[in-house]
């Protein structure tokens, strides 16, 4: 269990934005979030949430989906970075991992590393101990290093994504559904790494995850979104003691664990959509 990351710094601050896709589809409705340097904060909440848009919207790959932020505001540092192009945010420290795992499948795992220092100004030294680090945090990286990315594990693959990522050397990593598609040992193998990186190399984390349970155990601050809207946050601890938060996303009530069946059809009393 983590304690309480510091919330003193904000290095990301999102204030009521909304996002529309192909000038219509209202999907974001006034979220608001921030992200303190140095911790672990979790975006919560079901598929079609709205957590990846979120992601994409500080990331600004939005326009390439035809998506738009069309109110409200996305600071990184003090500074509005909503009209950014990605390459400009990246150059800021700010890099997203995005869901699925999207390596470049006949590069090797190495040649996919070492695509993220590419707009690095950095010497071949620097670039190698880098690589090293990365080595160091991933040692199943290092074994593949030599393979094609699109003949290793899907858990591979996210470790590769995460590294490839690291080699940027940015100082916030927006992370999207780690866990997905992987098994429960390699979840818990990632969310591990995570952790470390964040907690011996210094990196911002804000990740979003459908995964409650595992994700509420390693953040340190969690906002849940339903339906494109930030329906409670708080501390991580707090969140996981949270009597709703326990019975609609840990399938847990004070009468014991419920299942999944029961847990739908109690989703008429949430008392945030009441």
């Amino acid at each position: 269990m983590l304690d309480a990351a510091p919330r003193d710094e904000t290095v990301l601050e999102v204030n009521n934005i909304e996002v529309i896709y192909n000038h219509v589809i209202l999907v974001l409705k006034g979220v608001s979030l921030s992200v303190p340097k140095g911790g672990i904060t979790a975006l919560l909440g079901g598929n079609g949430a709205g957590k990846t848009t979120t992601l994409k919207a500080i990331s600004n790959l939005l326009k390439s989906e035809r998506g738009e932020v069309t109110k409200g505001t996305i600071a990184y540092r003090g500074e509005r970075v909503q009209d950014l192009l990605p390459s400009d945010l990246v150059q800021k420290g700010v890099v997203q991992v995005m869901e699925g795992r999207h390596c470049f499948e006949h590069l090797t795992i190495e040649e996919n590393l070492l695509t993220g220092a590419y707009t690095r100004r950095a010497s071949r030294g620097e670039i190698d101990a880098d690589l090293n680090m990365v080595y160091d945090y991933f040692p199943r990286l290092k074994e593949r290093r030599r393979s094609q990315a699109g003949y290793t594990s899907g858990g591979e693959q996210q470790m590769c994504a995460i590294g490839r990522a690291l080699m940027s050397r940015p100082e916030t990593i927006l992370l999207d559904e780690p866990s997905m598609g992987l098994a429960p040992q390699l979840v818990e193998q990632i969310f591990e790494i995570v952790k470390s990186l964040n907690e011996q190399e210094g990196y911002t984390f804000l990740l979003a995850e459908q995964n409650t349970n595992v994700a509420l155990r390693f953040a340190h601050y969690g906002y849940i979104l339903e339906s494109g809207r930030v329906v409670m946050d708080g501390e991580a601890a707090a969140l996981r003691e949270n009597p709703d938060v326990k019975e609609f996303y840990l399938g847990m009530s004070d009468e014991g664990r419920k299942s999944f069946r029961d847990v739908r059809s109690y989703r008429r009393r949430k008392r945030w959509l009441s």
